[in-house]
């Protein structure tokens, strides 16, 4: 071993120390989203919440989202990766018991507000220093592995609520989000700052140069990544541009900004945020007990994950398109049966109960394998790479907005028509998502950014 390099053993102790702190990021992400769901059955009790005011708490953290995630990419090349994901397990904290502590629906939503924006810059950061940490050849499975990490922090969330449903302590319920809060924000601290940070913002590259050297246990293979890293830097300066809006809606991106937008459109209204935000109160409104329905909830939540890892092979081996048309038939015929149970008047009962229970997770279990990973793996494979970071910013903040608009207006329509008509709303919603995946989205595996452009612009 040369001087100067690291032993295999601490060196394996490095990047299991940053894999760990770094999913705690996205399992944080998937706790915040998901704990609400079980938490509303409570809150109620202690804090009048009108239908809209439900969707104003819900959506609170999707609208701080749009604004964490809007704001982190300036943020993350200003202050380094480090520092922001050590930021926003600041604000994670804070926004959590803040949540936790309040005795008004208006402070609620207000600290729901800041715990969002805590999940926008982890949904852009931690899977950017992840990447920039990890060798080349892990780097393909990253954005699928933060997408399974969403879905444990949404599982852990629903067996929060459920632990704690007998007393109807909604405040634990939130409350414990701020113990992977602190942690992250004590590991992250002890972590290095990303490489390609350190080689594009501080001179000489003797900072970056150490990182490599720690974390590849070898001063060859640190000198010959830290040459790509600046022969990539080199490229990306010759080749990115600023980027307008107008750039994207006319002229021959336009038709690549359509595909990427469809694509975050249908991932939001095929319905899943009502299923992941509001699957308790859908349960209690056929039958189930509250307590019931946070144990059902249980049950989704570990479909989701669990459907998560076989997606995590498939997208490669399947390819990204028959995912999504697969995944939209089957969410598609969850939503009829769910919209068919609830229009015909069944009376509530065992069969009431158990159809509405099979729906839910053939829907979520259909998203989970499709729809959900895919967007995070397709998006940045649609654009050009000198527009590639602006393109795909713009499109995760509308992910963001779409987000926010179905959890807001979900609970009125609940409220005003009952589940039957909205079950047959997203019913519709996920087929036309079938058709766009079918006549509109290209198939990205395996292919060049020249051909996909091709594709999409010329048809072929």
């Amino acid at each position: 071993m040369a001087s100067g390099e690291p032993s295999s053993t601490r060196r394996r102790a490095r990047n299991i120390a940053i894999w760990f702190f770094g999913a705690l990021g996205g399992i944080l992400w998937g706790y915040d989203t998901g704990v609400i769901s079980g938490a509303l059955l409570y809150i109620k009790k202690d804090i009048p919440l009108s239908p809209i005011v439900q969707g104003l708490v819900v959506s609170g953290l999707l609208a701080g989202a749009m604004v964490g995630a809007g704001l982190s990419g300036k943020l993350a090349d200003s202050l380094g990766r480090r520092r922001l994901i050590l930021g926003a397990g600041a604000v994670f904290a804070v926004g959590t018991l803040g949540a936790a502590v309040c005795n008004t629906a208006t402070l609620l939503v207000l600290f729901r507000f800041v715990m969002g924006v805590g999940v926008g810059i982890a949904s852009v950061v931690v899977p950017m220093y992840l990447s920039e940490l990890a060798p080349k050849e892990a780097r393909g499975k990253l954005t699928s592995l933060m997408q399974l990490l969403v879905t444990v922090g949404i599982f852990i969330a629903y067996l929060t609520d459920y632990a704690f449903a007998s007393s109807g302590a909604w405040r634990w319920m939130i409350g414990l989000g701020v113990v992977p809060a602190v942690l992250l924000m004590l590991g992250i601290y002890t972590q290095p700052e990303s490489p390609r940070w350190l080689a594009l913002n501080k001179p000489g590259n003797e900072d970056a140069r150490r990182v490599l050297v720690s974390l590849r246990g070898s001063e060859q293979e640190a000198d010959a990544e830290l040459a790509e890293i600046q022969q990539s830097a080199r490229k990306e300066a010759e080749q990115t541009e600023p980027l307008r809006l107008r750039m994207l809606t006319s002229g021959r991106l336009r038709p690549i900004f359509v595909v990427g937008m469809l694509l975050v459109f249908f991932q939001n209204f095929v319905g899943i945020n009502t299923i992941i935000y509001y699957a308790p109160t859908l349960l209690t409104n056929v039958g189930f007990g509250d307590k019931g329905a946070i144990l059902a909830n249980v049950g989704i939540g570990a479909v989701n994950m669990l459907m998560t890892l076989p997606a995590m092979r498939l997208i490669d081996v399947s390819g990204r398109r028959p995912l999504l048309l697969y995944g939209a038939l089957g969410m598609c015929a969850a939503m009829i049966l769910l919209a068919v149970v609830n229009l015909v008047g069944l009376s509530v009962g065992p069969l009431l109960l158990g159809i509405t229970l099979v729906g839910i997770v053939l829907y979520i279990a259909s998203f989970s394998i499709s729809w959900g990973p895919v967007q995070w793996v397709a998006l940045p494979e649609l654009f050009p790479l000198r527009i590639r970071a602006g393109a795909v910013g713009i499109c995760v903040i509308f992910n963001w907005l779409f987000n926010l608009i179905v959890a807001l207006v979900f609970p009125v329509l609940l409220d005003k028509f009952g589940a039957g008509p909205n079950f047959l709303f997203f019913a519709v919603t996920t087929a036309l998502a079938f058709l766009f995946a079918k006549k509109l989205m290209p198939e990205t595996k395996g292919r060049s950014l020249e051909d996909i452009e091709r594709d999409l612009v010329y048809g072929g």
